[in-house]
């Protein structure tokens, strides 16, 4: 089997408004705000007639990731076999940049193929159930009797900033809607990221865990304050996600040696070396990684094998991903060892989905992966219709 074809498209897929059931738009960072998201689809073709999806977000604009992808890694890896996945990995190189971003959808893809050649789902072909979340360890009724293969993903709420009162409400939204996790974004009033969990920590009594990501949006002294006031509340997170800026593993360090918040890497991570380095500094508790920096799911293996062998847990990123990506994500956190917190997700907030069958999220989970591949067929007319 060969490769003959690399394209790419990108879609823009509006989110549902905050005053919906588990709306989340206009969703607010320290780095901007969007009610939409652009997400370029990739499809790769081979000679036998069976074609795999990957999906990335815009990087600079959509003409110039597709122009990419299909100008640039195409052509690198048309002819050859998509079961190579590893080799073609790193045959993927260009001097002074890294184009592992550009890859992991392309790389995803040929997952997809190779999963559909032999009939078999991608978390198969990684090992196969070796990574059940707590939450689904909690939850046994979420076991299938006959394979004991979990029925459930559990996945985090992901909350923009909102004022105290108005993130209060979401909070008890998701609690009643059966997330455990709720993940806020911060840093752009310190003071107001910690009124904003203590409102949502007071409304839900605690039974919601809360991670806080400021995006690199705090200053040492400031992320000191937020984990100190926090502790003093008796409010423990389950972990501050990137509180600081990248490259500064030293002062990631000193900052977990002084607070009892479990200190997680995020942006830290997008470059791979980086984990090994943040594990030999102490500079994380927590690792939380994606597999679009990664370059795919075999770079997202890479990078849990060290955190794993590191003693490290660790967890998925979100993007906003629609259903290819995230079919991508369930498998990988399925079928690689060491994931034992429930990955982010955004996926109970879109409008609508370009797969035929979109998943449903229900008590705070989206269904464990079946079928072959990724499992999932894409649906052309949706793609249409949301294309830019």
């Amino acid at each position: 089997m060969e490769i003959t074809d690399v394209t790419a498209v990108t879609v823009d897929v509006p989110l549902t408004s905050l005053d919906e059931p588990l709306g989340i738009g206009p969703y607010t960072t320290n780095h901007g705000e969007l009610e939409s998201m652009e997400r370029v689809l990739v499809r790769v073709e081979t000679d036998e007639g069976i074609a795999g999806w990957g999906e990335m977000r815009v990087f600079l604009s959509p003409s110039a990731t597709e122009s990419i992808i299909e100008e640039g890694v195409g052509p690198m890896i048309t002819g050859q076999s998509p079961f190579e996945i590893e080799r073609l990995r790193r045959q993927v190189f260009v001097e002074y940049t890294n184009v592992d971003m550009f890859f992991a959808a392309v790389e995803t893809a040929c997952w997809d193929i190779v999963g559909k050649a032999l009939d078999r789902p991608v978390y198969e072909l990684l090992g196969g159930w070796t990574a059940p979340t707590q939450s689904s360890l909690r939850h046994r009724e979420n076991m299938d009797e006959n394979d004991l293969t979990p029925k459930k993903v559990p996945v985090a709420f992901c909350l923009g900033i909102l004022p105290p009162e108005d993130s209060r409400a979401k909070a008890r939204e998701a609690l009643e809607a059966g997330f455990d996790v709720l993940k806020t974004k911060a840093g752009k009033d310190w003071r107001q990221d910690v009124a904003r969990i203590k409102a949502m920590h007071d409304e839900t009594d605690g039974q919601l865990e809360l991670r806080l990501d400021p995006n690199q949006g705090w200053t040492l002294d400031q992320a000191v304050r937020v984990g100190a006031m926090l502790e003093d509340e008796g409010i423990y997170l389950q972990y501050l996600e990137q509180p600081i800026r990248v490259d500064s593993h030293t002062a990631l360090a000193r900052l977990r040696q002084r607070l009892r918040q479990p200190i997680a890497p995020n942006e830290d991570t997008y470059i791979s070396h980086n984990i090994s380095s943040l594990v030999e500094a102490g500079a994380m508790d927590v690792g939380v990684i994606d597999l679009t920096p990664a370059g795919g799911i075999s770079g997202l293996r890479q990078q849990a094998a060290i955190l794993e062998d590191g003693g490290v847990p660790f967890t998925h990123h979100c993007a906003f991903d629609l259903g290819i990506r995230t079919a991508a994500i369930l498998h990988a956190v399925s079928g690689i060892p060491g994931f034992s917190l429930p990955p982010d997700s955004t996926y109970y907030a879109w409008e609508a989905d370009i797969i035929e069958e979109p998943f449903e999220v229900t008590d705070g989970c989206l269904p464990a992966p079946r079928g072959p591949g990724l499992g999932i067929s894409v649906d052309l007319d949706a793609v249409e219709t949301y294309r830019i």
